[in-house]
C-alpha cells in the first residue's frame, strides 16, 4: 500500500514506517516548503527521493526514480533529469533539516553503565564533485607539494554507543576544527548522559564546556599532559582543577598480550568527571573508554558501507547540504530499524545486527514498494529485521591489528616488511599511580 495518486513514488519501502507521510508533511510544514500546487513531484516525493538516493548511493537521481517506482506500476510520472533537479532545488535544505531533527536521537538498546546513557564525540571527513562552486566554500585540502583531488568537508556528530543511532550531527569546511564544531553539540546533551572522546578534544574551554551541560566526561588526553593533584585517590587515580570543574585523572598500562604475535603496551591517561572512586573504579572506566570505538564503526558504516567510499553527489554546497542531511536520515532509520529489532528479540545484541543485511533488504523493500504502510497489528521486527536475525554477526573477539594501510594506493607491493595481520589478545589494566 502506497499514497495515491501523484504521491504514490514517494516511500521508503519498509523504512517508510518509521519516515510515516505524516512526519515528512510536518517536516515540510515547519520549513514552509510544501508545494502550492500538486505536480508531477511533490514535495514529499522529493524528500522520499533524496532518502532512496541514500540507499543507493552508486546511482544517478533517474536511477533512483526508476527503483522507487518499479513495483508501482507504468501509470507513475517518468521525470527527467532536469526536473528531478529543479525539485531537488525547490525543496530546498530545510525540510531535511527538520527531518533529521525529529529522528536524531538515541534508541531503545543503547548502552547504559551506572545508569549513565554512553555517547561518543568525534569527527570524519567526506568528499565533494569538485566543481567551482564546491571548491569555494570547502577548498581543496594540501600536504606539502600534494593537493586532493575533491574538496572536503567535515563532519562532527555525538552517536549513542551500541545502537550507534546519531544524536546530533554538524558539519562545513574542514578549514574549521573539529574543536571549533564541538561546542555546537552541546545543545544535545545533557544530565544522564556520559561522553567518551579521543585525544585532541581535551581542550580546557570544551572541556568546561561540555561539563556545564551536566553531561558526565571520559575524554582520553596526551600522555605527557600534567595535571597537578590537589587530593590523590586509593585506586591510584587522582583530582585536578579544569577552570571551575573538578575532574579525576587516570594512568594507565594496557598491556595487549597476543597468542601468535608480538607483546605491545599502550599507555592511557583519562580524565573523568566521575570523581567518586567508589562508584566508579578506574580499572572499570578504562574497559569502557573502548566504547568510543563505536562511532568510528558509524563512520565506516556510513561512508564505506552506504557511500561504498565514493564522493557525494551535489555540485553547490546547498545541495551538498541537502545531501548529508538526508544520508544522516536515511543511516538513522536503518539504525532504528535494527534497534526495533533488537528490542523485539532481546537475545540479538545491537552490535551483532548485520549493517549491510539490513542496508540491502531496505533496498530491496524500495524496490519492491513493500511494506510502506504498516498493518493494523504493529511488527517490531518486519522483513528487514527478520532478514538480520537470520544471519547475526559472531560475538567479538578480542583481537588488536596495527593501525596500517591494509591497502596501498599503487597497486605495486609496497616496501617494507610490514605485518598486516589481526592477532587474537588477552588485555591487562596496570593503573599507574598519580
Amino acid at each position: 500500500m502506497v499514497a495515491a495518486g501523484a504521491f504514490a513514488p514517494g516511500h521508503l519501502g519498509e523504512l517508510t514506517q518509521i519516515v510515516p507521510f505524516e512526519m515528512v508533511d510536518a517536516a515540510l510544514e515547519s520549513a514552509r516548503a510544501v508545494q502550492d500546487r500538486v505536480r508531477d513531484l511533490p514535495s514529499r516525493v522529493v524528500v522520499y527521493l533524496l532518502l532512496a538516493a541514500g540507499l543507493f548511493a552508486e546511482l544517478g537521481y533517474r536511477q533512483v526514480w526508476a527503483r522507487m517506482v518499479a513495483g508501482l506500476g507504468p501509470s507513475v510520472a517518468a521525470p527527467t533529469s532536469s526536473a528531478l533537479a529543479q525539485a531537488r532545488r525547490r525543496l530546498g535544505v530545510e525540510p531535511l533539516r527538520e527531518l533529521f531533527g525529529l529522528l536524531a536521537g538515541s534508541a531503545v538498546g543503547a548502552v547504559r553503565w551506572r545508569g549513565l546513557l554512553v555517547c561518543a564525540v568525534d569527527g570524519t571527513t567526506l568528499l565533494a564533485p569538485d566543481s567551482p562552486a564546491n571548491r569555494a566554500v570547502y577548498g581543496l585540502h594540501s600536504a606539502g607539494h600534494a593537493t586532493a583531488g575533491y574538496p572536503m568537508l567535515r563532519l562532527c556528530a555525538v552517536v549513542a554507543c551500541g545502537t550507534r543511532t546519531v544524536i546530533d550531527a554538524v558539519f562545513g569546511s574542514t578549514g574549521t576544527s573539529e574543536i571549533t564544531y564541538a561546542p555546537t553539540l552541546s545543545r544535545c546533551l545533557r544530565t544522564g548522559m556520559l561522553l567518551l572522546a579521543d585525544r585532541g578534544f581535551d581542550v580546557n574551554t570544551l572541556i568546561e564546556h561540555f561539563a556545564a551541560t551536566g553531561a558526565d566526561l571520559l575524554f582520553r588526553c596526551r600522555n605527557n599532559r600534567r595535571f597537578p593533584a590537589i587530593a590523590h585517590l586509593p585506586d591510584g587515580s587522582w583530582h585536578t582543577r579544569i577552570g571551575d570543574t573538578i575532574v579525576r585523572v587516570i594512568s594507565a598500562d594496557i598491556t595487549l598480550t597476543c597468542t601468535d604475535g608480538p607483546r605491545r603496551v599502550q599507555r592511557y591517561r583519562l580524565i573523568t568527571t566521575l570523581t567518586d572512586h567508589r562508584r566508579y573504579p578506574a580499572t572499570d572506566l578504562i574497559e569502557l573508554y573502548h566504547q568510543r570505538w563505536e562511532i568510528e564503526t558509524s563512520y565506516l558504516e556510513l561512508k564505506s558501507t552506504i557511500l561504498g567510499g565514493r564522493v557525494l553527489r551535489a555540485r553547490t554546497p546547498t545541495g551538498i547540504t541537502q545531501e548529508i542531511y538526508a544520508l544522516l536520515v536515511t543511516y538513522q532509520t536503518l539504525r532504528i530499524a535494527i534497534a526495533d529489532t533488537a528490542l523485539a528479540a532481546p537475545a540479538l545484541l545491537p552490535d551483532r545486527a548485520s549493517f549491510t543485511i539490513a542496508l540491502h533488504q531496505a533496498r530491496d523493500q524500495v524496490i519492491h514498494a513493500a511494506g510502506v504502510i504498516a498493518d493494523t497489528t504493529i511488527d517490531l521486527i518486519g522483513t528487514i529485521g527478520r532478514a538480520v536475525l537470520a544471519d547475526p554477526l559472531p560475538p567479538r573477539r578480542p583481537r588488536t591489528s596495527p593501525r596500517i594501510v591494509k591497502r596501498a594506493i599503487s597497486k605495486h607491493r609496497a616496501k617494507g616488511n610490514i605485518n598486516r595481520n589481526s592477532y587474537k589478545t588477552q588485555i591487562s589494566i596496570h593503573i599507574l599511580p598519580g
